[in-house]
């Protein structure tokens, strides 16, 4: 069955009467576009403002703060890119909705560093239109050309409008009340997906109705790996630029930029192009999207970015004794960056791997160098952990290949 074939051409009687459906199979039809790479530069200040908040205010409730900010961030993005894996961002009305997300999602970003404290209305509201706002859009959107799938978004309406009661209720609030309101509401927007966005009298999801295009579903997430790696290097060029020039700021700068290496290397030229293929390749691709492209990918963003804030911590105090603080940052991010690439494999065909869940349990186990090492030395030390992990994974699949070989 084709891609047009499934999406439909009529059958419902209300909704926009333009088709703006993706139609049409191969590149042409899953291409990225560019007003979606435009909409994703409000992301790039989103993770620059989750990291500089953190890093301004080291301390474990900023930490819980910052990951919940992030999910809100990852959560209102990777929504966004399912509604545009299904609606072609070329057409105007599709475009002109992105456009008035990239607005209200530059006024949320702006709220990030002070959310829990006095701009919580200004993070809430832009949040709550974009997730309610885009999701009744979709449904107007689909309501005539794919009317099944725009009664998925009505159930998926139903959730949003439930955890948006939450987030704007919790901006209303105190500020010791608003977390535990927040929570909740994250909670809810993770559940809904898990639970087909089950609604009473409507039932749930049939998730084989989700014909999602993998290619360029794929290729969207790797695209916002990309913006958080590029965010680590800014923070690292930044802290570096004000520094002094001496051998050991070099040699903090040098981790801190094989750590951005060899993150990309662990992703990118280990696991991203076997994953691709596997996802474009199945017939029902939906639940594979949503676990390993969108819950997944939250760990190695959190992975990347709390690498981020650990080696501005390290360029700024590369020698003397290293705090709890610090050590937790670096080892804890890199074993949640491991973590998260051993769930991908996992999830996009393969088998759990050894060398990454080695890998996690070795770099936690740094963590017990905390007293012994400085700051600097720690972070090569997790550096030759992510190493060891890639040579460890190249080993294994020469070997799986030549044994796969028949004998001559």
């Amino acid at each position: 069955m084709t891609t047009t074939q499934r999406l439909g051409t009529g059958g419902g009687r209300w909704g926009m009467r333009a088709d703006v459906l993706r139609h049409g199979g191969g590149h042409d039809g899953s291409r990225v576009g560019y007003i979606e790479l435009f909409f994703d530069l409000v992301f790039v200040f989103a993770v620059t403002q989750l990291s500089h908040s953190l890093i301004a205010h080291p301390d474990l409730t900023t930490l819980l703060q910052t990951l919940v900010l992030a999910w809100a961030v990852w959560w209102l993005w990777i929504d966004t890119t399912w509604v545009t894996n299904w609606l072609d961002p070329d057409k105007t009305p599709v475009r002109t909705m992105l456009l008035v997300l990239m607005l209200l999602g530059l006024l949320m970003s702006s709220a990030i560093p002070e959310a829990f404290e006095g701009k919580a209305l200004l993070f809430a509201v832009p949040y709550v239109a974009i997730q309610v706002g885009r999701t009744v859009f979709t449904v107007w959107a689909m309501g005539r050309h794919w009317p099944e799938n725009a009664t998925n978004f009505v159930r998926i309406t139903v959730w949003l409008s439930v955890s948006g009661a939450f987030w704007i209720a919790g901006a209303l609030v105190d500020e010791h009340l608003r977390p535990a309101l927040w929570i909740t509401a994250a909670l809810i927007d993770v559940v809904g997906p898990r639970a087909l966005f089950w609604v009473p009298f409507m039932g749930p999801t049939d998730p084989t109705t989700w014909s999602v295009r993998g290619s360029h579903m794929a290729e969207r997430v790797a695209l916002f790996l990309i913006i958080s790696l590029g965010e680590s290097i800014i923070v690292t060029g930044t802290a570096f630029a004000e520094l002094e020039l001496d051998a050991t700021t070099l040699l903090a700068f040098l981790a801190a930029f094989a750590s951005t290496v060899l993150m990309w290397l662990l992703f990118f030229d280990r696991s991203e192009r076997s994953a691709t293929e596997y996802f474009s390749s199945r017939a029902e691709p939906g639940m594979v999207a949503q676990t390993a492209y969108t819950y997944v990918p939250f760990l190695l963003i959190a992975g990347i970015v709390l690498t981020a804030v650990a080696d501005e911590l390290v360029l700024l105090h590369p020698l003397g004794h290293t705090d709890t603080w610090t050590a937790g940052l670096i080892c804890g991010a890199a074993a949640v960056y491991l973590l998260g690439n051993a769930f991908f494999r996992r999830a996009t065909g393969g088998r759990w791997s050894t060398p990454h869940l080695v890998g996690v349990a070795a770099v936690l186990g740094v963590f017990a160098l905390k007293d012994t090492a400085s700051p600097l030395a720690l972070n090569w030390v997790s550096n030759a952990v992510l190493l060891a992990v890639i040579v460890g994974d190249v080993v294994l699949a020469r070997r799986g290949r030549t044994q796969q070989q028949p004998e001559p």
